[in-house]
């Protein structure tokens, strides 16, 4: 029906409908679910609970002994009354403990978190699962990878670590304490992969720096694990060795290098002290030499500086 204004014959513009695009509901429909959040559970005092407890007992005691002054109905329906709530107190007494929560569920929705300790009573239709939030550590077998020069590594590290909001380490993930463990075996590949074991050339930056490589792990794995609930302290890295394939061939070449970096700077040393010889000779006018005989006494104080400080074949220690 078109509606016209009194006085105007036009017809009143109608808006035409926003187009939808395939596949896109409305806003009510797209709308995300509501974010999983830890959130306090109801619970009452224990000591609460136990008094109406005996309460309810000593009431159906007093009705199965007493006198019957009542009819056999009310009586009956009287005493059914207390003992399902003597029941349903005694049911529902709990202890709290430092270190672990209670997470409350109905069907397989979140009822809340209680976590308060000492006696406590929670309402037996919830059902109860204890929840570890105590400060955690695990240390992790050897991770198999490959640095950034291909060499294959096995890496072992310490993780600290604790549960903080238990309504996402329940329902994000199946199992928050596997995947915790996957999160850190990829975050160790990822990390041993962008430096070199040992640099044998200079001294470059390499996995032997501790510090930096727990920087990078621990900045990741909280990362990682922050939306599921998991609170990360700290990565460290407790042992990076060459796998068994190449330990020994890279142990010789770290030695070689080793052996070398000392030759040379047992070299440096012995130019210097020649260098240092020869000018005082010379300052002092001990000795009057040429071109030829100048050298002749460099090479041999080199020699002999040499041979002194460090003999041949001899190596340094690993």
């Amino acid at each position: 029906m078109t509606i016209t204004p009194q006085g105007n014959r036009a017809e009143l513009p109608v808006p035409a409908p926003a187009p939808v695009a395939h596949g896109v509901h409305s806003p009510a429909a797209a709308a995300p679910p509501p974010e999983i959040a830890e959130r306090p559970g109801r619970c009452l005092p224990g000591g609460l609970a136990v008094l109406t407890a005996l309460a309810a007992a000593g009431g159906t005691a007093a009705l199965l002994l007493g006198p019957a002054g009542t009819s056999p109905v009310v009586r009956t329906v009287a005493v059914a009354v207390l003992a399902a709530l003597t029941a349903l107190t005694a049911l529902g007494l709990v202890r709290g403990r430092p270190g672990s929560v209670w997470m409350l569920t109905r069907h397989g929705a979140y009822h809340g978190t209680v976590r308060r300790t000492g006696l406590l009573w929670i309402s037996p239709l919830l059902a109860r699962r204890r929840v570890d939030t105590s400060l955690r550590h695990w240390r992790s077998s050897p991770i198999e990878a490959t640095d950034a020069v291909g060499t294959p590594l096995q890496t072992t590290v310490l993780v600290v670590w604790r549960v903080r909001d238990t309504a996402r380490a329940a329902f994000t993930v199946h199992d928050h304490v596997r995947y915790l463990r996957e999160q850190v075996e990829a975050a160790v590949v990822r990390c041993v992969s962008r430096l070199p074991a040992d640099d044998f050339h200079g001294p470059g930056p390499t996995l032997r720096d501790a510090d930096r490589l727990a920087d990078d792990l621990t900045r990741i794995v909280v990362q990682d694990l922050r939306p599921v609930g998991v609170e990360v302290f700290s990565v460290q890295p407790v042992r990076v060795d060459y796998a068994p394939a190449v330990a020994s061939a890279m142990r010789r070449a770290r030695l070689a290098a080793l052996d070398a970096r000392h030759r040379r700077a047992a070299l440096d040393d012995a130019l210097t002290a020649v260098g240092e010889t020869v000018r005082g000779l010379l300052d002092r006018g001990l000795v009057d030499l040429d071109d030829y005989e100048r050298k002749a006494l460099v090479r041999d104080l080199t020699v002999a500086y040499c041979a002194a400080r460090l003999p041949e074949g001899s190596a340094p220690a690993a």
